[in-house]
């Protein structure tokens, strides 16, 4: 027997900064916020920041834990890289109803909606989007130790790495690289640091990276260029072609737009939504499927 659709369904966006929960009833949405929620990084804090922002959904709702369980839930989760992820996150969280998938799709699809275009997610980490015609593609967000071009925690390492470079008097000197220098006090600071720098901690190097750029320091737009080229060259890899629209999304994302090729500069269009509104366009469409007689995947 077809079992009843509740009138609700969950989102969750994790990511390796925060984890963000939402509840909507129509168009009655509650949001809660808990930690980071990367299923590779840190498993067992995903679960738990997920456990964790699904009890304050009860706390400030008129629904219990159990009807929370039994809720069809769209998971957008950073790291969620395999199947034996997906498999492990089933085992493990208390959810009946859930599609799991990585970060990405939400991210597309909150800023598109249904419409083609590409999206540039530079943020903690990074990957790149396009949707053509109902189907999409996605390149990158392999993590900060094989990938994450672009991203925040790469342009501050990449910042760090110039400024090891002008110490050993392989590149002149700047602003960005006396700032690092004064912050973290000297080379072995530099190195010290970045043995046990989490991608957050490297990504607060890339404000440095901006802050100068804007004053025009060139080692620090350099970085920039650098980053811009990536974004450049793939979106041409998807298939991006001009006269289709462009979000950049994430914190460090805007600081590209000057430096990327003027088609590229030409088609940016603020994004339709967030992820968190992507995952809850995903999470209707998985609950419509799934009390249609389909089954959770």
């Amino acid at each position: 027997m077809t079992q009843t659709r509740p009138p609700y369904v969950l989102a969750v966006d994790g990511g390796g900064t925060r984890c963000r929960i939402a509840l909507a009833r129509g168009k009655d949405i509650t949001r809660v916020e808990t930690g980071s929620a990367n299923v590779s990084s840190d498993f067992d804090q995903a679960i738990a920041e997920i456990c964790r922002g699904l009890e304050q959904l009860a706390l400030c709702s008129d629904l219990t834990l159990a009807d929370l369980y039994d809720t069809p839930a769209y998971l957008g989760l950073a790291g969620m890289i395999s199947p034996a992820i997906a498999k492990d996150l089933r085992a493990a969280l208390p959810l009946n109803h859930m599609r799991i998938e990585d970060d990405r799709p939400a991210a597309l699809k909150g800023a598109l909606g249904d419409q083609d275009g590409a999206i540039a997610h530079c943020g903690t980490g990074s990957f790149l989007g396009c949707q053509i015609n109902g189907t999409r593609q996605l390149i990158g967000g392999w993590g900060p130790r094989l990938g994450d071009a672009a991203s925040a925690q790469w342009l501050g390492r990449q910042a760090l790495s110039y400024t090891l470079d002008v110490v050993d008097g392989l590149l002149p000197a700047s602003p960005l690289s006396a700032a690092i220098l004064k912050d973290l006090d000297s080379a072995a600071g530099i190195v010290a640091f970045a043995g046990t720098a989490t991608p957050s901690a490297f990504g607060r190097f890339a404000q440095d990276v901006t802050r100068q750029a804007h004053r025009g320091d060139p080692s620090a737009q350099a970085l920039l260029q650098r980053g811009a080229d990536y974004v450049s060259q793939s979106l041409n890899k998807l298939g991006w072609t001009p006269g289709m629209r462009l979000c950049l999304t994430g914190g460090v994302a805007a600081n590209y737009a000057p430096y990327l090729p003027q088609a590229l500069q030409q088609a940016l269009t603020e994004p339709a939504g967030d992820p968190l509104s992507g995952a809850l366009a995903l999470a209707e469409e998985f609950a419509t499927q799934t009390f249609a007689g389909g089954k959770d995947d």
